[in-house]
């Protein structure tokens, strides 16, 4: 059968190699439906041009006068917006990729989770933000969530769910990023090049800085622990700098289960598009006997913050890792604007989650998608406010 597809964040990574995917897959194998996109109207009008699908929808209502021009004729609808965006994931689909990047992503996923379909969760941010209240939503639709992060697909394909009591802990894996060796003086002089320059992954500017901060990692944290239903306290974190091995969970018997592969998005993303089958991927294969040595370390966290602030977040729970966030994307959006210097993005986030916990509204639990929305606002608010002080 074709199964239908919707991709929220054509245009991105992830929304790229997907496709890419979908080029090489057999004809009749899939069909778009739906493409979405924030102000790239061209390369939206490119994709829509190759894969013909239903529906087009620009976030930015700006560029859309070059989407129309470039559509004229073809007999794809366009809409606009936020509303469009949403829209657009309500299109019937028998997998939607959620792979709009941040807090902008919570809305229309959870649209695309009403369908009661297969949903690739390349956003972190929907748990991240809305936590139990994604999960609950999921569990009401019985929409089967398939995680396309690296680390978590590989806790994916080897967690044990019919006995979870037999599992000890997981384990995430993180290259370490570009700045792994350096010290703590070295990281008061790095530039937004450096930062955007991973040694492992290809990925766009936002998430390549948290690669950097280690803050992505915090995030995975966060995700994991209502992915996989499990407390802090079973998540640990090791830096691999090879990103061969995508994550390990250890059972009580002392086995440690591990996903190892090339590192290309295509293969998580081709693991959730064909799930619980699996299809071709066109990804490098592993050579072990070119592989010289796996390297593991403990993560410094005087060093990366981050990975400090996440799990704090994570324990204090309610809004506090909605919070860390939004102070999060500001602080990272300040430095790439060059307004504080690298480590000022961590320093921002520690001073937000303060003001925050003084105010009383970290830990109350979030009542509704609009209340995470106007948490995530005041967030945002209180970034900037110490950020042009």
């Amino acid at each position: 059968m074709t199964r239908r597809i919707s991709i929220l964040g054509a245009t991105g990574s992830i929304g790229l190699s997907t496709l890419d995917l979908v080029r090489r897959a057999q004809p009749g194998d899939f069909k778009v439906v739906a493409l979405t996109a924030n102000s790239s109207a061209e390369a939206l009008a490119d994709l829509a041009l190759e894969f013909r699908p239903e529906i087009v929808a620009l976030a930015d209502p700006a560029n859309v006068k070059t989407l129309s021009q470039k559509l004229a004729g073809n007999g794809i609808e366009i809409v606009t917006g936020e509303d469009g965006v949403i829209e657009a994931a309500a299109r019937p689909a028998d997998f939607c990729m959620a792979a709009i990047v941040g807090a902008a992503g919570l809305a229309p996923t959870l649209k695309a989770v009403e369908q009661g379909a297969h949903l690739g969760l390349a956003n972190k941010e929907c748990l991240v933000c809305a936590g139990d209240l994604f999960t609950d939503a999921v569990a009401k639709s019985g929409a089967v969530l398939l995680p396309v992060d690296s680390e978590h697909n590989a806790i994916f394909q080897v967690l044990e769910t019919k006995q979870p009591e037999a599992v000890r802990r997981i384990i995430l894996t993180a290259s370490g990023g570009p700045f792994r060796s350096k010290t703590a003086q070295q990281l008061k002089s790095v530039t937004r090049e450096d930062a955007l320059n991973h040694p492992v992954w290809s990925m766009g500017a936002k998430i390549s800085i948290d690669s950097s901060t280690l803050f992505n990692k915090g995030l995975e944290l966060i995700e994991a622990s209502y992915l996989f239903a499990r407390p802090s306290s079973q998540i640990d974190i090791i830096i691999h700098p090879q990103s061969v091995v995508h994550s390990m969970v250890e059972y009580i018997d002392g086995s440690v289960l591990a996903q190892l592969g090339s590192p290309d998005m295509r293969t998580p993303i081709a693991y959730a598009m064909a799930w619980p089958e699996r299809m071709e991927a066109p990804v490098e294969r592993l050579d072990f006997a070119k592989t010289a040595k796996l390297e593991f370390e403990a993560p410094d966290e005087v060093r990366f913050p981050a990975l400090r602030l996440a799990r704090t977040a994570l324990e204090t729970g309610g809004h506090a890792p909605n919070i860390m966030n939004a102070a999060n994307e500001i602080a990272v959006q300040a430095f790439l604007d060059g307004e504080i210097p690298y480590l000022g993005i961590a320093a921002t986030v520690e001073a937000v989650l303060e003001a925050a916990g003084a105010a009383q509204t970290l830990s109350q639990r979030p009542s509704s998608v609009a209340n995470v929305i106007e948490t995530d606002a005041m967030a945002r608010r209180l970034a900037r406010g110490i950020i042009e002080a």
